[in-house]
This record gives structure tokens, C-alpha cells and sequence, in this order.
């Protein structure tokens, strides 16, 4: 049965935007890439990276109830951080509050789209700024990348006050960051993929387009611009996060 045109098909990268872009690629792709630049996959790499456990929830459910059960801490939002409950979608407070073996990490965009991807059953890594060329590494390593095994990049996009998708330039240019280490895959790029690997060459200075864009702007404004400093330390991580059966953990 021919893959759907929506698809991509052909093609051993292909790229897509938010959770219907995810649905669309998980159903043909052989792994798929989340990027969600301010914060969650960015958090996601500082948290494994020091030796957590991830579990992606979606935002506004049951986080704590779902911890409990399964013997996790569940974080908070940013501006809920306390003494005792240190743990958020911040990086900068996920880089300094106390190690835990498991952390249930909710979000509205990137951690969503994570758990909802993790029914598909295929290898889903969290991708972002920081660890971009060691996925790519690892994804290529692993075999992925060929028209029989594509990979799906997927930006996770933001949300507009009526829960559409806002597309931002953050996720846009970690997800670029992420096909220009798969830009020689040997099947090849799809045209959707292609032309997300080209903003890059129309920006120079990707940390500095990231502080300036709308969504690093609002989080800088909101009092965490240490959360846009550590989403911009460009290919300073070598932690591959990879969901199986619902967890984050290094690869």
C-alpha cells in the first residue's frame, strides 16, 4: 500500500510540525525526533544528562496522581518552584534541584506530543539545540535514515491563546540544527525537510535569532532567561534521551 502523499514518502528524513505532524510521521517513520527548544526537550537532555529518568505527561492532567502511582516526582510549573518542590519545566531549576531517579515531566507542547508518540512503539528521542549533532549521530548509527527506515523531525511548535498551533522559530531552528546532522542520510532529505535545514543558512547566528524570536523574548521578559541561555549552548551535549515504554532515558 503507497504511503500517503502527507507522508513524504520516499524520502529517509522527512519534517512536520505539533502533534497532528507527529501522528502523520509516526505512522510510516521508523523513529521520530521531538524538538521543543524552550523548554521541554531541552529540559529533557539537562534531566537525563544528570541521571533522570523522564516520563512526558501532557500538561493539565493528573501529574501528581500519575506520579504517585508509579513512584516518581512530578515537576511544577515554573512559577510553582518551591523549597520543596524544586523540580519544573525549567532547565535552569532541573540543573540545580536535587537528582531523582524519576521525574514526570508535563508539558503543553513537546512532552505531549512525546507521550502521545510513545503508543506508536517506536524510538522517540528528544531533540534540541544542545544535543542536536549527537542525535543525528546516534539516529545515522542505529541505521535510520533510509527510505525503508526514515526518520521524523518534528517541531513541536507552540500554542495560540485558541489552542491552534503557533509555529515558532525556536523549535524550527533546533529542528534544523537536528537535519543538518542527517542531511547526508542515505535516503535522503524530503522537500519539507529540505526547506526547514535551510533557514539555518539564513540565519548566522542561531543562539542570538533564538534569544530575539517571540517565544525567547517572552520567557526572558517572564523573569527566565536563564532557561533561553541554557536552550542556546549549542552542540554542548553528547546525552541522547530515548523514549521506551514511556520513559526518557540515555540511549
Amino acid at each position: 500500500m503507497a504511503e500517503p502523499v502527507f507522508a513524504q514518502p520516499g524520502a529517509g528524513v522527512r519534517f512536520d510540525w505539533g502533534l497532528a505532524g507527529a501522528s502523520e510521521l509516526g505512522r510510516v517513520c521508523a523513529a521520530l525526533v521531538v524538538v521543543d527548544v524552550l523548554s521541554f526537550t531541552t529540559s529533557v537532555d539537562v534531566a537525563v544528562g544528570r541521571g533522570m529518568r523522564v516520563h512526558p505527561f501532557p500538561w493539565g492532567a493528573q501529574a501528581d496522581d500519575f506520579a504517585r502511582r508509579i513512584g516518581a516526582i512530578a515537576a511544577v510549573g515554573r512559577r510553582k518552584v518551591s523549597r520543596e518542590r524544586p523540580w519544573s519545566l525549567s532547565p535552569a531549576s532541573l540543573r540545580s534541584a536535587p537528582v531523582v531517579p524519576d521525574l514526570v515531566l508535563p508539558s503543553p507542547n513537546g512532552s505531549a506530543i512525546s507521550a502521545a508518540a510513545s503508543a506508536t512503539g517506536l524510538p522517540v528521542v528528544a531533540g534540541c539545540v544542545r544535543n542536536a549533532p549527537a542525535v543525528a549521530r546516534w539516529l545515522l548509527s542505529q541505521g535510520y535514515g533510509t527510505s525503508r527506515a526514515p526518520i521524523g523531525v518534528v517541531a513541536a511548535g507552540e500554542r495560540w491563546p485558541d489552542s491552534t498551533l503557533r509555529p515558532g522559530v525556536e523549535d524550527l531552528l533546533g529542528a534544523a540544527s537536528v537535519l543538518d546532522g542527517l542531511a547526508n542520510a542515505p535516503g535522503g532529505l524530503s522537500v519539507e525537510a529540505a526547506v526547514a535545514l535551510a533557514a539555518l543558512t539564513g540565519v548566522p547566528d542561531v543562539p542570538a535569532a533564538i534569544q530575539g524570536c517571540a517565544s525567547g523574548r517572552e520567557l526572558a521578559e517572564s523573569g527566565f532567561a536563564e532557561d533561553v541561555a541554557i536552550a542556546i549552548e549549542v552542540g554542548v551535549s553528547d546525552v541522547v534521551p530515548v523514549l521506551d515504554k514511556g520513559v526518557f532515558a540515555a540511549a
